[in-house]
């Protein structure tokens, strides 16, 4: 199981040269092939620094079956996600500045402003309510958005961004995605804000996402 720890070390380096996370921020985690251990990476440590040696395997009860390192005390996010969605094999956790601050102020992205993105990532990504760290309240909310609606990627007021994927690319890209997304509103705010795609388009862009196998309707 190397290359997964490879992977991970790999991504967890990205989000530091993206800037999307600072000192201990974020992490990692993907699901190993025989779907009960999970490659993540360890707390306390910099994405900037990590190794694939630092990487851990645990299980979905957070108990570390291997590694020198202990467990980032989230891992309960990481676990709803996955319990949440048997095509979840990847979870990133990040404060990506732009998608970060509209949780901050406790507000909503809205409509995706290019068709591309509704393809991509749905009509729109949920802002959760605030919660303290390793409430229950904040893993039921996280699974039902990302079951019960149609999102892959989640903003947590007050904690960041959650992204899931089949794997760690397509998490990684749908957290790009959501980033950019949240920059254009920021950009077009003192303009008046973001225009609506029109309703019709929209719902020919969830039948072509549908189509495309991706969100609720489509992996069912």
């Amino acid at each position: 199981m190397l290359p997964l720890a490879r992977d991970v070390t790999a991504y967890g380096r990205a989000l530091h040269a993206a800037g999307w996370v600072a000192n201990h921020d974020g992490n990692v985690s993907v699901r190993a092939p025989d779907g009960v251990r999970f490659f993540a990476t360890p707390t306390a440590t910099s994405k900037r620094l990590i190794n694939a040696e630092d990487i851990i395997v645990v299980d979905v009860a957070g108990k570390v079956l291997s590694g020198r390192k202990k467990l980032f005390g989230e891992w309960h996010l990481h676990a709803a996600a996955y319990k949440a969605r048997p095509d979840v094999n990847a979870v990133i956790h990040a404060h990506p500045v732009h998608a970060t601050a509209i949780g901050l102020a406790r507000k909503q992205l809205g409509i995706a402003p290019l068709p591309e993105m509704v393809v991509s990532l749905g009509a729109s990504v949920p802002t959760l309510d605030y919660a303290m760290p390793k409430s229950p309240g904040q893993d039921l909310a996280l699974q039902r958005a990302l079951d019960d609606g149609d999102a892959d990627v989640v903003i947590l007021a007050g904690n960041g961004v959650i992204a899931v994927g089949t794997d760690l690319e397509q998490a990684f890209v749908r957290l790009e995605l959501v980033e950019h997304w949240a920059r254009m509103v920021i950009a077009a705010t003192p303009m008046g804000g973001v225009q609506p795609l029109p309703g019709d388009d929209v719902k020919k862009l969830l039948e072509a996402r549908t189509k495309a196998g991706l969100g609720r309707a489509g992996r069912r």
